[in-house]
């Protein structure tokens, strides 16, 4: 159905798809000339490659055992996706787009947040399905931020939001002293806050000060 609508927009269009009977279907609907299919598992692929290194837009209605992977694919990839639209399990699109002080704010909310401004579209009902899902669904959109610069090192940033967030519930000093030198005094003062009291701009300065700390 998403693809019968995202082909009378005119747009280019490639169809990642990994059943292999829905690839058949696919074909028997819409003929070679028509559809781009790509017979592929989208974790999988390497998404600078899929439009020959332009950039394109991501449209889906992921499967949603594995639309966290899907997300953090596409981080991987930033530089060509300036825009998602997906539906996703209603928990999952909440955490994607919550905000500091929400219990869904985690490490898909930080990460994606960091690149993304992320917006909840509109909740999809079970009755919209047949047969009618035991979960709730919605469409959220990201729009990739015109500033792709941290400020700090990426890498670092991830390994702190994730050390901080995997035990959530303790309070900032007894989680990140796990990636200093053993006497490096733990007297900044985010780290009487827990992980969740956090914005970016925070994370940004905590892991500038977990890079000073180790470099010394």
């Amino acid at each position: 159905m998403l693809t019968q609508y995202l082909l009378e927009l005119g747009y280019p269009l490639k169809v990642v798809e990994a059943d292999p009977d829905m690839v058949q279907w696919l074909h028997q609907r819409w003929p070679p000339s028509t559809i781009h299919v790509i017979a592929s598992d989208f974790l999988h692929l390497p998404l600078d490659s899929i439009f020959d290194g332009q950039s394109f837009s991501l449209v889906g209605n992921f499967p949603y055992n594995i639309s966290t992977q899907i997300v953090f694919h596409m981080l991987e990839y930033k530089t060509y996706v300036p825009e998602m639209v997906g539906m996703f399990q209603l928990e999952m699109a909440r955490r994607i787009v919550a905000k500091p002080g929400n219990k869904d704010y985690g490490i898909i909310s930080v990460l994606t947040q960091a690149w993304y401004e992320g917006k909840l579209l509109f909740q999809v009902s079970q009755g919209n399905f047949n047969p009618p899902p035991k979960v709730q669904s919605a469409v959220i959109r990201l729009v990739r931020k015109n500033n792709r610069d941290l400020a700090c090192d990426t890498d670092l940033f991830k390994k702190v939001v994730k050390t901080v967030f995997n035990q959530r519930r303790k309070i900032l000093r007894n989680t990140v002293k796990q990636l200093l030198p053993s006497n490096t005094p733990l007297d900044m003062p985010l780290l009487s806050r827990r992980p969740e009291q956090l914005g970016l701009e925070e994370f940004v300065a905590l892991t500038n000060w977990v890079a000073q700390a180790q470099s010394t």
